[in-house]
Parts: structure tokens; C-alpha cells; sequence
């Protein structure tokens, strides 16, 4: 689904972030208009799974879960990252909120999951997914470890982002921001909306659905419940 271009962006795109990189994304991901993010993204995942177990797949320095836990307390929350540094960044943000004894992160592949079938009331990622090398059978492992009646929910930037989100976005954050998350998508191997919504369609999810919140797109899909 994605154009040649992209494809080779891909290709060349690690699935976890390596050191030193983690250092940088740590650093960048503690700004302004990624924390409003992530708290805009708790509160959207908040209305679909109030409470329960959530697990976080890519979750980098899991900045969003200690949103969702800021949030709702009650959660039961897990953090999976491919990136060892990362998860080493993300379990040291957990100890100085700490969360250590609440909040786990654990190093794993979006595809091979080290979770139980049946597992989480609801499944999200955020800035994750393009990365994945095969994105359909991480959904296939998604839909695997969520419970019945759960919702993933998959956020991220897309390549074609409407006007109308880019100009509310820039009121709030400003157009130079705006401007630099504009060439962000140049390098980066973003699906476009369509293609974005297209991936629910390959896996055992119901034909998923797409959203905008704040920046970012979101692709809902659910678990649906067995018959009886």
C-alpha cells in the first residue's frame, strides 16, 4: 500500500529506536506539543476502556502511560517496546514517577507478543505502527492477546494530515512546529489515510474505522464477541 518511496523508507526504518537514539527521543518527546498529545490520546483511549488491563505496544519512554495512569489510576498497565534501550528509558521514567511496582515495561516484537491469549481490555499504539515490518500480522497478534469486546486502537501521523487538524494544530502550537511535523513526514514512512485504514481491513478485526485525534489519525478495531 505504500509507494515505492515509502517503501524504501521502511525498509531502512528500525522497528525499535536504537541508542543513541533514545536518548534524543526521550528528550524531544518531553516538549509541549508531545505531552499534550499524549494526554489527548489517554483521554480518547479512556472513553473506549475505562478501566481493565491495557497494553501499550511501542510504547518508547512511556510517556503514555504514565498519562493513563495520571488519568485512572486503577489501570493495570503494560509497556511493550522491540528496543531494549528504549525499555531501559522507559522503566527509569517509570521509577522516578515512582510507578515501578504499577507500570510494567517489558522488551518485545509486535508480532511475537509475550502475552497470554485473551489478555487486555484494549490493545493501543501510538507513532508505532509505521515502523512495523509487517503490520498485518502485528494486528494478527493484537487481535490474538485481546479480550473479546476489546478495541485496538492504533494512533499516528499520516502523510496527507487534512488542512483543517494541520490549522487547528498550528493555533495551538504554532505554524513553526506545524512546519517541522510537516517535513517530519517527508522522512518517515507515514501510510496515507486511506492506507491507514486499509490495514484493518487484512487481519480478523471487524473493518476497522478512522478518527482524528488532535495530529494524529486514529484506526479503531474491534474485537468483536464470540457468539453463543
Amino acid at each position: 500500500m505504500l509507494s515505492p518511496a515509502r517503501r524504501l523508507l521502511k525498509y531502512f526504518h528500525c522497528e525499535g529506536i536504537p541508542w543513541p537514539g533514545t536518548a534524543f527521543y526521550n528528550a524531544i518527546s518531553k516538549t509541549g506539543i508531545f505531552q499534550r498529545t499524549y494526554e489527548l490520546v489517554a483521554r480518547d483511549i479512556l472513553g473506549y476502556c475505562p478501566g481493565g488491563n491495557i497494553l501499550d505496544v511501542g510504547t518508547g519512554p512511556g510517556w503514555l502511560l504514565l498519562k493513563l495512569h495520571q488519568n485512572s489510576p486503577g489501570l493495570r498497565l503494560t509497556g511493550l517496546d522491540a528496543s531494549a534501550s528504549m525499555v531501559a528509558k522507559a522503566r527509569k521514567n517509570m521509577a522516578s514517577a515512582g510507578l515501578s511496582e504499577v507500570i510494567e515495561v517489558q522488551e518485545g516484537n509486535a508480532r511475537h507478543m509475550p502475552f497470554a491469549d485473551d489478555s487486555f481490555d484494549a490493545v493501543v499504539s501510538t507513532g508505532s505502527i509505521h515502523h512495523w515490518r509487517d503490520p498485518e500480522a502485528a494486528l494478527g497478534d493484537i487481535y490474538r492477546v485481546l479480550k473479546q469486546g476489546g478495541y485496538a486502537l492504533m494512533y499516528d501521523l499520516v502523510s496527507d494530515t487534512p488542512s483543517s487538524v494541520l490549522k487547528e494544530t498550528a493555533r495551538e502550537f504554532g505554524t513553526f512546529k506545524m512546519l517541522l511535523l510537516w517535513l517530519h513526514a517527508f522522512e518517515e514512512p507515514f501510510y496515507s489515510t486511506k492506507d491507514f485504514e486499509l490495514l484493518g481491513r487484512f487481519t480478523l478485526f471487524e473493518e476497522g474505522r478512522i478518527r482524528f485525534v488532535g495530529v494524529l489519525c486514529c484506526l479503531v478495531l474491534k474485537k468483536e464477541t464470540a457468539s453463543t
